[in-house]
């Protein structure tokens, strides 16, 4: 007892000197590894703005989403909730009455809130929501080119390439409309780097012919198949699927569309970095007092397992970047190896503005990792726990529960007549060899199925949500011919 209470002590001590200033800023689809410092990202990938972040605070290695899709994962940001207690299941569907955001105890404690960027919960709808003071955004996907935004209620048009337009507008926001008396959140949220990837005119073409590093899992072998779930075959040549019409046979076509994918979605992240770099630059004058994460919303296979896309629970698909800035309380070159996931930010980012949830509250599934970013040492969660639905307008990934250690990954797939998923990801990181069938391993996969049901089922996880159909869905087209 004494210990935990020395701890907490400390860790307010240490806190008590961060400032109250806080920026996240999130990307859309942006994998874990393409990264310019990263050791697995190609060498030629350019990202000297994400490099200086990593180089001058923290890496966070091992972070994860609960669910890889933009809407769920957004909302997990949010509300540190898991998607099964926020309810934002897909990209479609809005958030449900009376959530909580966590800037709106921000506000509470009397920080100026600013959201700069892409939304998407509730397709069609961009107005401001709770929590914000400043507000720009637009409505679902949102163009990469010539956009209209919502700020602040109207509706404005504008010309020229997203990404830059909204580092234009965080920039703006900063010099002309942030009161100057008030500590501020900024969460900028950008469209980038969003399949399809179409990067600024001025990089397209940049990496065209440069060595794409192709994983072991592409080729379309019995060796990457042989344990593999049936599904995971046949959806390279559905959506998702490298050999599905919408990219072409990677096999076939003599300048493989798969390569002008890979480049396109580098040259994406490239100018992505670039304005990222342009924000930096601007909040130089509060650096000392400021907090900065930079985080994707989900990860993005780039070819594993002969996917592009993301939903399932392989490590391409959960994995994200992340990266804590913050000089002078965040030691330059910190790596973290703890897992961490979406449902931390919002804990965290309260646990450095000093704001503690109020007990009435709906409790936040998440943890802060404040702790870990200033070089504490203190107990962490030893697994995570992944989920993802179903979509009726891409079904070609089942939905999936997982729970994943530090060496164990296993998978449950809900819905269909195949097998389930067990991999060693310290033996076989790339996930080649699903070992369910394997004897040797019953007693483990047993209680990792056990104890990742126990624990959904104690939070309220295995409530199955349907979303019906609307308009013409491909399963009822044959009913009216």
């Amino acid at each position: 007892m004494m210990r935990r209470l020395f701890f907490i002590l400390l860790l307010t001590a240490s806190l008590a000197k961060a400032s109250q200033n806080l920026v996240l800023i999130v990307s859309d689809d942006h994998r874990y590894d393409l990264m310019g410092f990263h050791p697995e990202a190609p060498e030629w990938l350019e990202t000297p703005n994400l490099d200086k972040l990593a180089a001058g605070g923290a890496h966070l290695t091992n972070a994860f989403v609960t669910t890889s899709l933009c809407s769920p994962s957004r909302a997990s940001v949010l509300t540190g909730q898991y998607m099964h207690n926020h309810r934002v299941v897909d990209n479609q569907r809005p958030v449900p009455e009376g959530t909580r955001f966590f800037p709106q105890y921000l506000q509470k404690a009397g920080y100026h809130t600013a959201f700069i960027g892409k939304w998407h919960m509730g397709h069609e709808d961009d107005s401001p929501r709770p929590g914000f003071d400043h507000w720009v955004s637009f409505v679902g996907q949102g163009d990469y080119f010539n956009p209209t935004l919502n700020i602040n209620g109207q509706k404005k048009p504008f010309k020229g390439y997203m990404t830059d337009i909204l580092a234009s507008q965080a920039i703006e926001w900063f010099h002309n409309t942030r009161p100057k008396d008030k500590p501020f959140l900024l969460y900028l949220s950008f469209k980038a780097v969003h399949y399809p990837f179409l990067p600024a005119p001025r990089h397209h073409g940049r990496y065209q012919d440069k060595p794409i590093p192709y994983p072991e899992t592409m080729a379309n072998s019995e060796e990457n198949y042989r344990s593999q779930s049936r599904w995971i075959r046949e959806r390279r040549y559905g959506i998702h699927g490298i050999d599905h019409m919408e990219t072409g046979a990677f096999d076939k076509d003599p300048v493989p569309s798969f390569d002008s994918l890979y480049w396109r979605f580098c040259e994406t992240v490239h100018g992505l970095d670039e304005n990222i770099g342009r924000v930096i630059k601007t909040l130089e004058p509060v650096t000392a007092d400021t907090v900065l994460l930079y985080m994707g919303d989900n990860g993005f296979a780039l070819g594993e397992h002969g996917f592009y896309d993301k939903r399932d629970a392989f490590e391409e698909s959960i994995r994200i970047p992340l990266l804590a800035y913050a000089p002078g309380r965040i030691k330059p070159g910190t790596v973290v190896p703890e897992m961490v996931q979406n449902i931390d930010i919002a804990p965290t980012l309260l646990n450095f503005a000093g704001v503690n949830v109020p007990q009435n509250e709906p409790r936040m599934d998440g943890e802060s990792f404040a702790g870990l970013l200033l070089g504490q040492k203190k107990p962490w969660r030893k697994h995570i726990l992944y989920e993802y639905h179903w979509e009726w307008n891409f079904p070609a990934t089942p939905t999936c529960f997982a729970i994943r250690t530090d060496r164990y990954k296993y998978i449950y797939y809900h819905g269909v007549w195949d097998q389930n998923g067990f991999y060693d990801l310290q033996t076989d990181p790339h996930e080649r060899h699903n070992l369910i069938q394997v004897p040797a391993y019953r007693e483990q996969i047993v209680k990792l199925r056990d104890q990742m049901f126990t624990e959904l089922k104690m939070s309220g996880g295995l409530t199955m949500p349907i979303r019906p159909p609307k308009g013409d869905q491909f399963y009822d087209r044959k009913l009216r011919r």
